[in-house]
């Protein structure tokens, strides 16, 4: 018989963690965090999935229903021109959003460039980042009240009323909002070019572009994923302001900041003409900004793992 006493004691195996595994677990303790990521879902799944629930057209005039109430028939009411207001809520978030992600996505793109090639080429540093100060410097809003007078009729005599606007919109924004992002970068290759796994890939003779594409670029994905959240938030307030100052989408075009100010003339006689798309500006931005916080913990080594 065997001694218990020489009988082999066999740990447990740790059980294997991931880094996103570490990351989504924090996430979810970021009541915040979770609470943002279930109201934007939804109101994605509304202004995608609502229009074939909700079939009818944003854009049909029924003049003898005008600035009607809210009714099963029409959820959020209608316009002075008997338009219905939900389906037209639903169509214009997904103009809001689809703008937000792609000027998001442009400035990402510019600023995380500008970033690695300045924090990654000394030579470069100084004239990129003095580049970036430029930008901060230049008040933005009438900068972009500018470039929309000047290229927009060009821009719709080319793609027409409606593609050359989006494009123009999207550019601005783009252009003008990736200089936090270039920072960001900035800092963190700043960092980690000196870390020993790069200075063993220079000392063999990797060239710089397959340093920054295999250790420079997936180590600096973190801030870049919060300023992605952040950057959505940022570009649907601003083509909110400038479809409310009346320079967006024309008016068959709905989007949520159009949608403001088509109805600021009707406050005192309908005024959820105003409220839902205010709310609903309000509830993705607010959603948002709540998930960047989240994500932003939630990739912070420091904070992840406690």
């Amino acid at each position: 018989m065997n001694n218990p006493a020489q009988s082999v004691v066999v740990e447990e195996m740790p059980e294997h963690r991931s880094l996103w595994g570490d990351v989504w677990a924090q996430f979810r303790t970021h009541k915040g965090a979770v609470v943002g990521a279930v109201v934007f879902l939804f109101i994605v799944f509304v202004v995608v999935v609502g229009p074939y629930i909700h079939t009818l057209d944003p854009q049909y005039l029924d003049i003898r229903n005008k600035n009607l109430s809210p009714s099963w028939a029409h959820p959020m009411g209608t316009d002075n021109l008997g338009r219905d207001t939900f389906a037209q809520l639903m169509a214009g978030g997904r103009v809001s959003l689809l703008v937000g992600v792609v000027a998001m996505l442009l400035s990402l793109f510019v600023g995380a460039a500008i970033g690695v090639m300045a924090g990654f080429f000394k030579k470069l540093d100084g004239p990129l980042m003095r580049l970036t100060d430029l930008f901060l410097a230049l008040p933005l809003l009438p900068l972009l009240l500018v470039i929309i007078m000047l290229f927009r009729d060009s821009l719709r005599s080319v793609f027409g009323p409606e593609t050359g606007i989006f494009i123009l919109i999207v550019f601005v924004i783009g252009i003008t909002s990736w200089m936090q992002t270039a920072r960001i970068v900035r800092g963190d290759v700043l960092t980690l070019k000196e870390q020993e796994f790069v200075i063993a890939a220079r000392s063999i003779g990797a060239p710089s572009r397959r340093i920054i594409t295999r250790h420079i670029l997936p180590n600096v994905l973190s801030p870049i994923m919060v300023s992605a959240t952040l950057g959505i938030a940022n570009a649907i307030i601003t083509e909110s302001a400038l479809s409310f100052l009346g320079l967006g989408f024309p008016s068959d075009f709905p989007t949520w900041g159009r949608l403001l100010y088509d109805g600021a003339n009707f406050m005192q006689l309908t005024p959820a003409r105003v409220i839902w798309p205010g709310l609903a500006i309000s509830l993705t931005v607010l959603s948002v900004n709540y998930m960047g916080d989240g994500l932003r913990d939630a990739l912070d080594p420091r904070i992840r793992g406690r």
